[in-house]
């Protein structure tokens, strides 16, 4: 608020009425000098600059825009609104020939710090520069801070240390300049913060059961309250992490009242994916409870590392099949289990394609543990115009895993080879028939020219 002060003959103004008596121009004439004389002394004389002022200060005043309730374990923000409620008191007056570049209630490069005070939370921030803030206005100014999860609850003050400049007094000297009068002031605001107890779990153990990719197992944890309320209706709950390959099958379980301090163990059913690899994927745990104020919330979420083992693969080992257009044979293959998951009940199944055919194409292997080799036996006919070359049969491995779950393996090539049967065999046959002609007829000759049918030795 302005006050307004009057210098007495600034704003006189002579009334002149009735009628003018013989005489009366002189005196009148000789007032107007002496009004004259005191103006123009005003105007000239510095005498009266003390009379020539404005004063005021700013009234800074603080409070938190937003919540001011936090939890144990958050990263915040805390913003601060500051408000600047000074008034001018005082204010030149005159004329107006001088203009002010500054008013007394402005806060001038004001620094301000927020402090944690007895508080347990961290203050991220370092002293921040706002510049300057009117009388009559106000500025937002965030702090990040951090709540550690082990923060005792309750209601804090902090801290807020201001410093600025501010005009002090403003003083007209003569008719054309001012003098300007600065102080520095330095204050404390408090900011009241309240941290609201939740529930806070750790996870004493992991475990994980015939957990392979493609597969589905077991997952246990023993969780226990490590925070500072109870949990009332409390379900413990895990959630797929981005696009991990560990896929929950049952996501929650139900906990019921969960005190401070106390242990729980729960068993979940996870999936792996079938393109995972042998490694340890993400997955999110939290607990979904009722507080205190009879909201129903959710826990800080944690991120525990399930180990996954490679999926079941198999190979075929074995030589090249040869057979031959129209022949039809029982073949073996042996198969090696090339992964790292042991499978049961497996079967090995062939895909019997043009010229091939089969009437037993699938051979049972049982148990079949990693680096393990079994063979598969299939009886396989050639249609007899097939060409010869090498074909390249599909076959696939059937089995269990470790949770009763039926899977099919990738695809595996068998390899057979079409060629035409060798005559040598019955080259050879006649071969031997010759030979056994040509002695015969030897002999016989001999038991001739003998006479009595009896060969003559040499």
């Amino acid at each position: 608020m302005f006050r307004k002060e009057e210098i007495p003959g600034c704003q006189s103004r002579m009334h002149v009425s009735g009628t003018m008596k013989s005489g009366s121009w002189l005196h009148l004439l000789g007032f107007g000098m002496l009004i004259s004389l005191v103006l123009a002394g005003a105007l000239v004389s510095p005498v009266n600059a003390g009379e020539r002022y404005m004063t005021g200060s700013p009234e800074l005043t603080a409070a938190v825009s937003g919540t001011n309730e936090f939890s144990p374990g958050d990263d915040a923000v805390i913003v601060v609104q500051l408000q600047n409620e000074g008034l001018n008191e005082l204010k030149f007056i005159g004329s107006g020939i001088i203009t002010r570049d500054d008013q007394p209630n402005t806060a001038k490069l004001i620094t301000i710090t927020l402090g944690p005070g007895n508080s347990p939370l961290i203050v991220k921030n370092d002293p921040q520069m706002i510049g300057d803030l009117k009388g009559g206005s106000s500025t937002l100014v965030k702090f990040n801070v951090k709540i550690p999860k082990n923060a005792t609850v309750g209601t804090y003050d902090l801290p807020l240390d201001l410093k600025y400049t501010y005009l002090w007094v403003a003083e007209q000297i003569g008719t054309d300049s001012v003098q300007y009068l600065y102080q520095e002031k330095e204050e404390t605001l408090t900011l009241p913060v309240k941290i609201k107890p939740v529930l806070q779990f750790s996870i004493l153990s992991a475990a994980t059961e015939h957990l392979n990719a493609g597969t589905e197992g077991y997952l246990t944890l023993v969780v226990n309250n490590t925070g500072q309320e109870a949990g009332k209706k409390a379900i413990l709950k895990i959630a797929r992490n981005d696009d991990s390959m560990v896929i929950p099958t049952d996501a929650s379980s139900y906990i019921g009242d969960f005190p401070v301090g106390a242990e729980i163990t729960r068993k979940f059913k996870i999936s792996v994916s079938s393109d995972a690899e042998a490694n340890i994927y993400p997955l999110d745990v939290f607990i979904n409870y009722e507080n205190y104020e009879g909201d129903v919330v959710d826990s800080e979420s944690t991120t525990i590392g399930i180990p996954v083992g490679g999926k079941a693969e198999f190979s075929v080992v074995s030589d090249p099949i040869v057979l031959s257009p129209g022949q039809k044979k029982a073949v073996t293959f042996q198969y090696k289990n090339t992964g790292n998951a042991t499978v049961y009940s497996a079967q090995a199944r062939i895909s019997a394609v043009d010229p091939f055919t089969s009437d037993d194409d699938t051979a049972f292997l049982g148990t079949f543990a990693p680096g393990e080799t079994k063979d598969a036996t299939f009886e396989i006919a050639v249609d007899s115009p097939a060409t010869e070359k090498e074909y390249g049969l599909d076959s696939e491995v059937r089995y269990r895993d470790a949770l009763d779950n039926s899977i099919i393996s990738d695809p595996i090539k068998v390899e057979i080879t079409v060629v035409k049967k060798s005559n040598t065999g019955l080259y050879a046959l006649i071969g031997i028939v010759i030979v056994g002609i040509i002695g015969g007829g030897y002999y016989y000759y001999r038991r001739r020219q003998n006479g009595n049918g009896e060969v003559k030795p040499e």
